[in-house]
Formats: C-alpha cells, structure tokens, sequence
C-alpha cells in the first residue's frame, strides 16, 4: 500500500484562485466564438449570390439571403467582442 504521503497521490499546489481559471476559461471561449464568426462571415462574402444559405434558428433552419445571414453573423461577433472587452476589463 501507498503511503498517505506520496507525491504522486497529492494534488499539486494551485497557482492561481478558481476564479481567475474561470476568466480564463471563459476568454478562451469567446475568442473560439469571435474566430468562428469571423470565419463564417468571410466564407459568406466568398459565396455566389445566387447560393442558397440556411440559418439555424432553435431546432429549425431558414432560408436567408448572403446579406441577412453576414449581418446577423456580424451582430453576433459585435456582441462577443464586446463580452471580451468586458472580461479584459476586469
């Protein structure tokens, strides 16, 4: 049997509060977001005007035009720079 106080049974020490890796976490979330919308706008502006584009909404899929789609994808990505301004703030 191990003993009580083996090294490799201990937890190591914790650099940082609980916090602060939640910030972190969190940052780290927002800029997926931010790199994804920003990807999907550019793959929206390369498309051909005369594309199909469908857009999730719930659980159901609609039809937009290019121009409808690229604006509600740079609204999303307003709103998810900004939430990062916050958190930056902090």
């Amino acid at each position: 049997m191990a003993s009580s106080s083996s090294p490799s049974l201990s937890p190591p020490p914790k650099s940082s509060s609980v916090s602060d890796s939640a910030g972190e976490e969190g940052k780290q979330e927002l800029q997926g977001k931010i790199r994804g919308h920003e990807v999907a706008i550019s793959e929206l502006e390369h498309l051909q005007p005369s594309r199909a584009v469908y857009q999730k909404s719930g659980n159901i899929f609609f039809r937009r035009s290019i121009k409808t789609a690229i604006a509600s994808e740079q609204k999303q990505l307003d709103l998810a720079k900004s939430r990062l301004q916050k958190l930056n703030a902090i």
